[in-house]
């Protein structure tokens, strides 16, 4: 069953690019370094070279199917718009499946996901964001998880942001260890296909991965059209969608955040919620929130 909500849109606008300098931002957001989160950064990266270094069409076939899992059942499914914003319903064991494949993506466990996108929402854009491009295009992209204060280790900050998944043990379980689903593939892709699959499977996909989804930080944040006039900078981005199977369509989602569907338009390809659809067809998602544009919003789109 799927909810439908047509919503008056704000104001009407397309712009595209810029950024600020936002007036009192923290000058000392660089002075701590998260050193663990750095030396893994590294070695993925480095990991990634040696991957394009030795190609090979299995690699590519498992890269492409762990990618797609990671971010379409994982990232977008899972974390963003069933955790985070809760906009369809399913069972406990499906949520629970969707959350291990979204662990494959190394973005961290659903706590720190949750919690830290959701304060994204509240502060968008403005001092509070975690991760504004007003604080610098590197910084709204990677900068924020490897210097600073993330949330990965805040307890009160989770907390705040994400009591629901703190009273769930599985996912309080998962949060602490969210690397271990990964290390499974990555032992298993060994057995299988030797270090080819392991260098294509985790390191070149994952470090794509973290760039497709750091990218909706950064680039929707500074590139793109606006269809509705929130406040903040948030933009629909055509490219930055076709990498992260939906993502891309951003200021769509700001504008309604709790909608399973990011591409309004029938041009703005949301693959991720075609799944949703379709899961929702086999009777494994219910409860489906989507907003639906008033018709001459979407003539004129």
């Amino acid at each position: 069953m799927s909810t439908t909500t047509t919503t008056t849109p704000v104001k009407k606008v397309r712009q595209s690019g810029g950024t600020a300098t936002l007036a009192g931002a923290p000058a000392n957001r660089y002075d701590t370094v998260a050193w663990v989160t750095c030396f893994f950064m590294l070695i993925f990266h480095i990991g990634a070279v040696m991957a394009l270094l030795d190609f090979t069409w299995s690699g590519l076939v498992v890269l492409l199917v762990t990618y797609y899992v990671s971010l379409v059942f994982g990232i977008g499914m899972a974390y963003h718009r069933l955790l985070t914003h809760r906009s369809f319903k399913t069972s406990k064991w499906f949520e629970y499946f969707l959350t291990i494949c979204a662990t494959l993506a190394l973005e961290g466990g659903p706590l720190f996901w949750v919690a830290t996108h959701r304060r994204h929402h509240q502060y968008s854009d403005a001092d509070l964001d975690p991760h504004t491009p007003r604080h610098g295009g590197f910084w709204a992209h990677m900068g924020w998880i490897m210097f600073g204060h993330s949330e990965h280790n805040e307890v009160n900050v989770t907390a705040k942001y994400a009591p629901d998944l703190g009273r769930d043990p599985f996912m309080v379980w998962i949060s602490r260890y969210h690397w271990v689903p990964l290390t499974v593939l990555g032992l298993i892709l060994w057995a299988v296909g030797g270090w080819n699959w392991v260098l294509w499977g985790i390191f070149l996909r994952t470090t794509i991965g973290l760039h497709a989804t750091w990218l909706v930080n950064s680039a929707t944040h500074m590139w793109g059209s606006r269809r509705f006039e929130t406040r903040d900078d948030s933009r629909n981005n055509w490219w930055v969608a076709l990498l992260t199977f939906g993502e891309g369509w951003h200021n769509n989602h700001h504008a309604h955040p709790t909608s399973a569907a990011h591409g309004l338009a029938w041009y703005e390809i949301d693959v991720t919620y075609l799944h949703i659809k379709l899961f929702e067809k086999l009777g494994l998602i219910w409860n489906v929130r989507k907003a639906k544009l008033p018709e001459h919003v979407e003539q004129a789109a």
